[in-house]
């Protein structure tokens, strides 16, 4: 009877374990368990050894896993929607990630190049003003009938030395004390948002500075998400502060009216302006893939000693590295739950520079309440309020010292020292403000 009873018991710690798998990877919403009302029974184990219980250890893997998997088939089925309903203007590049139908990006090709170029059927349909960065980028018009895909094939078969790429498109992405400190009133403090619109008639943004510009067809659009990233930023409600309240905040909308919102160009177009006006840390919750003109803005404005702090996303930690986050010289910022857990649906790249608070917290809502927010959008803004506060204008020596204090101030998790899952350590967790204190309704995420 030994063995059977062992088979029986072995089969019960493996439903327990997964039972605490669950438990330990789902939104503090899905954990309350009711009260059954009966005792548990007391059981003894003959003969178990610690070799006879399941590894907990592979199952949390599997559960990543299996949650990972999720989390990509969301994003998916959110790009699938935004191909099928806006075919008209959005398509796909070769790796089904959504591009503006009908552009390439050439990223300073030369006059010869660009000659040939045209010789084939190539129009120039827009030259973006990035004179803050000194990049040439010129946005094409391909030949009637040739696809993005297509296109970019054949300018890079036309000039083989040139650099051409898709526009793509970026979705919003839904920290004695060793907190950094404490959040004051930010008096000459200056941010950057690229992001969504933000309503400046906010309670939240009365004392905030907001000079704000579209970058996208239709102008400046208002956002929820703006508006969340922009308060945890820079806002003041009620008990909300934001990571530096008061500051002056740039905004770049790179959404504006159009599906087709959030391109590569205008990312870019809004870094540079951020360059021109001299912000010295700008935000950017958005992600995407990699792509040749981002990459260019994004080296450009780090080399001239701003800091650019960018959320890693919600893909699951199975995902590719996501874009601007994973680029070198980017900071970038990792999430927390409200018992400074790592988000499960938070992504592993392979550098992570800190975390943030990003779950069981609010932030100011649509129509003057508050909202539950989630997601690695919500942590990367507490992390630039942070930075901004040492670096209001660009300047390489000052942004490495602005860097190196809240690496000093912030609280060290996992092993010892940096580390893959929370980098320099968790950086605003004192800040937060639960739902419940606001009575936040609602829940604001990103896939």
């Amino acid at each position: 009877m030994a063995k059977p009873l062992q088979r029986k018991y072995r089969r019960r710690w493996a439903h327990l374990a997964a039972a605490v798998v669950l438990a330990t990877t789902t939104p503090a919403v899905g954990q309350i368990l009711p009260r059954s009302g009966l005792p548990l029974p007391s059981v003894d184990l003959p003969n178990l050894s610690r070799t006879d219980l399941p590894d907990t250890r592979a199952l949390t893997g599997r559960a990543e896993e299996l949650a990972g998997r999720t989390l990509q088939r969301a994003r998916n089925l959110r790009i699938e929607a935004l191909l099928r309903d806006h075919s008209r203007i959005v398509e796909a590049d070769d790796h089904g990630a959504p591009v503006v139908r009908g552009q390439v990006l050439a990223l300073a090709p030369s006059a010869d190049a660009l000659a040939k170029l045209q010789a084939a059927g190539f129009a120039i349909e827009d030259r973006p003003g990035l004179d803050g960065l000194d990049i040439g980028l010129i946005v094409l018009r391909p030949p009637a009938g040739l696809s993005a895909r297509a296109a970019v094939r054949r300018a890079s078969e036309l000039d083989p030395q040139g650099r051409y790429d898709f526009n793509h498109l970026y979705l919003e992405a839904g920290g004695p004390s060793s907190e950094p400190p404490a959040a004051r009133a930010a008096g000459g403090v200056r941010v950057g948002l690229i992001d969504g619109g933000v309503d400046p008639r906010h309670p939240a943004l009365r004392s905030v500075r907001i000079e704000q510009r579209g970058f996208a067809p239709g102008g400046v659009k208002p956002r929820a998400h703006g508006l969340a990233v922009a308060a945890l930023l820079a806002g003041q409600q009620d008990r909300f502060r934001g990571a530096a309240p008061g500051a002056d905040l740039y905004v770049a909308d790179v959404y504006g009216a159009t599906p087709a919102g959030g391109s590569a160009a205008a990312i870019a177009q809004a870094l540079g302006w951020m360059a021109k006006a001299r912000v010295g840390v700008v935000n950017v919750s958005l992600v995407g893939p990699p792509n040749l003109a981002l990459e260019a803005a994004v080296h450009a404005l780090v080399g001239r000693g701003h800091l650019i702090v960018a959320a890693v996303g919600n893909d699951g930690p199975a995902a590719r590295p996501l874009f601007p986050a994973a680029y070198p010289g980017v900071i970038a910022v990792t999430a927390v739950d409200g018992r400074r857990r790592l988000l499960p649906e938070a992504g592993r790249p392979p550098r992570i520079d800190f975390a943030a608070p990003g779950a069981d917290m609010a932030a100011p809502a649509t129509g003057g309440g508050f909202v539950g927010v989630r997601g690695t959008s919500f942590a990367a803004p507490i992390v630039a309020g942070a930075l901004a506060r040492d670096l209001p204008s660009p300047d390489p020596a000052a942004a490495a010292r602005a860097t190196a204090r809240l690496a000093q101030a912030a609280e060290d998790l996992g092993p010892k020292g940096p580390d893959r899952l929370y980098g320099k350590g968790l950086v605003g967790f004192s800040m937060v403000v639960r739902p419940a204190e606001v009575a936040a309704k609602g829940m604001l995420t990103q896939p």
